[in-house]
C-alpha cells in the first residue's frame, strides 16, 4: 500500500505532528485528549477494562471520572475507578495516550482507543491502523525506542 508513506510524512514532517528541540521534561507530561471524541483520555474509555479477560475495552462513564497527569480518565463503575486511582501506572496507557510507534520516532501522534495491544502488562495506542500493522512488526524493539524518547518530550509539548 502507498498509503504509508503518506502516514508517515505526516506523523513525522508535518508541523501539527512534529516535535522539535527535545529537551528533558519535568515531571508532568502531555497527555493525549481527542476534543472531538471525548473531554477525557483514551476517548473515554476504560483503561482498567483493557486489562481484564477478554480485553476489549468498555466506555467509561463521566461520574466515575479519576483525574491522572491533569486528564480525566472515566471508567465504566466504581470498582474500576477505585482500581485505577490505587495504582494509576498501571492501567494509564504509555507515553500520555500517543502513538506508541510515532513516539518511537521521537513524534507526537494521536493514539486511538481501539487501535491497541497489552504488552507486558502495559497498554499501548496506535495512531492508525496502517501504523499498527508496522507496530505489530516489532513490539519490543519499538517500545525500547519509544521508552528513550518519551522523556525527551517537553512537559508542554502538542501537536496542534
Amino acid at each position: 500500500m502507498k498509503k504509508l508513506p503518506l502516514v508517515l510524512a505526516l506523523l513525522v514532517a508535518a508541523s501539527p505532528f512534529a516535535i522539535s528541540n527535545f529537551s528533558p521534561a519535568a515531571e508532568a507530561r502531555p497527555v493525549f485528549v481527542d476534543e472531538d471524541v471525548s473531554e477525557a483520555a483514551v476517548g473515554g474509555f476504560d483503561t482498567v477494562s483493557y486489562f481484564r479477560a477478554n480485553g476489549v475495552p468498555v466506555k467509561g462513564d463521566r461520574k466515575f471520572a479519576v483525574t491522572y497527569d491533569g486528564a480525566d480518565y472515566y471508567f465504566a463503575n466504581a470498582e474500576n475507578a477505585a482500581e485505577f486511582k490505587a495504582n494509576p501506572a498501571a492501567f494509564a496507557p504509555q507515553y500520555g495516550g500517543h502513538c506508541a510507534w510515532a513516539m518511537s520516532r521521537g513524534a507526537l501522534a494521536p493514539g486511538r482507543a481501539g487501535l491497541y495491544k497489552v504488552e507486558g502488562g502495559k497498554l499501548y495506542l496506535n495512531f492508525s491502523p496502517d501504523v499498527q500493522t508496522m507496530w505489530l512488526k516489532d513490539i519490543p524493539g519499538f517500545i525500547t525506542k519509544a521508552d528513550a524518547e518519551w522523556p525527551k518530550v517537553p512537559d508542554d509539548a502538542s501537536f496542534g
